[in-house]
């Protein structure tokens, strides 16, 4: 039996049970199972060339951040792509125009923002239907992802998509479960909890490490965890990854209509064809990558505000800085000076470790 329909198989015994206190256990032992024959599906695509192989999927990464555009075919990515870009993306009114990913770069406050406009994706993608699997291999390369969606279609479009992406181990604006989990030696499963659980019992967890063939490890629950979130953590290849919703042809609805679809959180209407609302949907692009711009000052001239150096805020600090110039920096690094709402005095001497904020001006001082 192939591993397409052993995924099959599981995914219809857990659609017939019923969730309950009584199935937890069943239904915990079918999730475990799942992930792992879903593991088992992503290795052997990478290794059969499908990770990221055919034509115009192996996209080399430039600028300073990749975003991914996503959605059923036709919806209007390729003319997003086109709009926010300059990057001509072919664009036909039916299905599957674009059949390799194409990128483009986004010019916005000194980032170049790589956009990249994927193959349209069908249902059941995560199973290998259609050139999913490749495309979704892309998307877990990208640090922000757009679901772009037809106002004219059922708004359930949204959560297929999510689905799919679920299948490949992309979480989307989620935060990883507050879970400790470490292999030992010896003394059996030890599960400590500071959170009252009411999602699994004991059992289920020592069955769904019995799955795995974990027989000794520690287990901290410092949240109200699901079997899918311990799972999530013992696999350790899952991807927490920003979304944002783009409601594309937003011309062709009344606003009664949009007064409804606005309840969607993590959304921008716009249209791609009329270039409606475009700026915002570039606004909280960069809001939800979290880049910060760092301006570089030669001893003796002024900073150079032409071409700032863009951070991810969870990586911004001096060394980050050095490390983003050149490697070899850090090597003679004395200390820096830093101008801007990181230090309380302007200038301040900093040392590597020291975080910088967006707009901050910085002079590297190396040893002599």
């Amino acid at each position: 039996m192939s591993v397409i329909q052993k995924i099959k198989d599981i995914e219809d015994e857990m659609a017939r049970t019923q969730r309950n206190k009584a199935t937890a256990f069943h239904l915990g032992l079918l999730k475990a199972k799942l992930a792992k024959l879903r593991r088992e599906l992503i290795s052997t695509s990478k290794s059969s060339g499908g990770g990221g192989g055919g034509e115009g999927f192996d996209v080399a990464k430039c600028g300073d951040s990749r975003v991914g555009l996503i959605g059923f075919p036709s919806v209007g990515k390729s003319t997003l792509l086109t709009k926010l870009t300059d990057t001509f993306s072919e664009v036909a009114a039916y299905e599957f125009t674009t059949l390799t990913a194409v990128p483009g770069i986004i010019h916005y406050k000194g980032a170049r923002i790589q956009l990249i406009d994927l193959p349209g994706i069908i249902e059941g993608a995560k199973d290998g239907k259609g050139r999913g699997r490749p495309v979704i291999a892309v998307a877990r390369t990208c640090n922000l992802i757009l679901i772009v969606l037809d106002a004219l279609k059922p708004v359930t479009h949204k959560r297929l998509i999510e689905k799919e992406l679920e299948g490949f181990g992309i979480r989307l604006n989620k935060q990883p479960p507050n879970i400790t989990f470490k292999k030992k030696e010896k003394g059996g499963i030890t599960v400590s909890r500071t959170v009252a659980q009411t999602h699994m019992d004991e059992d289920t967890i020592k069955a769904i490490c019995n799955e795995y063939k974990i027989s000794n490890a520690d287990i901290s629950l410092r949240c109200d965890a699901t079997a899918d979130d311990l799972i999530d953590v013992i696999e350790g290849n899952r991807l927490y990854v920003p979304c944002i919703y783009v409601l594309n042809k937003i011309d062709q609805i009344t606003v009664p209509e949009l007064d409804i679809l606005d309840r969607i959180p993590h959304y921008v209407p716009v249209s791609a064809h009329l270039e409606w609302n475009l700026d915002e949907l570039v606004e909280q692009i960069w809001k939800d990558l979290d880049l910060i711009r760092i301006y570089t000052k030669p001893q003796g001239q002024i900073p150079d505000y032409s071409a700032p150096i863009v951070l991810r805020s969870g990586h911004c600090t001096v060394e980050d800085l050095c490390m983003r110039i050149h490697k070899h920096i850090i090597d003679n690094f004395k200390y820096a000076v830093v101008w801007g709402t990181s230090v309380k005095h302007n200038p301040q001497r900093c040392g590597k470790e020291h975080k910088l904020a967006d707009e901050d001006v910085v002079q590297i001082v190396k040893k002599h």
